[in-house]
């Protein structure tokens, strides 16, 4: 992270874009929208990482902390003048999974976006590690984080180190059911399932 951004600077401004944000006429359908789209978040290595895992139990939670991560994330570009690299800030895996959750409700955090004049920032790309998971404990968006809303919630906040153990327990579990490659190959047998 630029050394031109302070993270108490980042975390003061998130705490003002989540306020606004929460005060939208429509957060609660951005979060009702999410919600109902606990069918489809199934995904092979990343909420899985997750101990004993619920998609309706850990949503709510799971939908604070991707919350959380994107305000911080928006508060770096506009603290930066724009720079995506910069805003797209390491997080654990959960909170990224979930921010794909929560962009996919895009008509409505458009609205939210355009009546708030606060740009929501998630880019893929500019993920360093791409597969996401780099997090680590003391990092940039770790203070950040804390000096917005105190420590992390470690059942969701797991490190990068800790996200790779866990991978390679589900390599293992998945490989014996046909899906290899961190679920890009799939090749279970239809007939099995019959």
């Amino acid at each position: 992270m630029s050394t031109l951004v302070q993270p108490e600077a980042v975390a003061a401004r998130a705490r003002q874009i989540l306020d606004t944000w929460q005060a939208d006429e429509e957060w609660a359908r951005l979060w009702s929208s999410c919600a109902k789209y606990s069918s489809d978040w199934t995904d092979c290595y990343g909420y899985t990482i997750i101990p004993d895992y619920d998609a309706v139990v850990d949503a709510p939670v799971l939908f604070t902390e991707a919350v959380r991560v994107l305000a911080l994330k928006s508060a770096v570009y506009e603290l930066t003048g724009g720079d995506e690299k910069a805003a797209e800030l390491a997080q654990p895996v959960p909170t990224d999974v979930m921010s794909h959750a929560l962009t996919a409700q895009f008509t409505v955090l458009s609205r939210i976006q355009e009546r708030t004049s606060i740009r929501f920032v998630h880019a893929t790309d500019m993920e360093d590690g791409f597969a996401g998971g780099t997090w680590q404990f003391g990092d940039f968006t770790h203070q950040a984080y804390r000096a917005a809303w105190g420590p992390v919630n470690e059942r969701y906040w797991i490190d990068a180190e800790e996200t790779e153990r866990r991978r390679r327990v589900l390599d293992e579990v998945y490989a014996g059911i046909g899906v290899t490659e961190r679920g890009k190959k799939v090749a279970i047998v239809a007939a099995a399932a019959a």
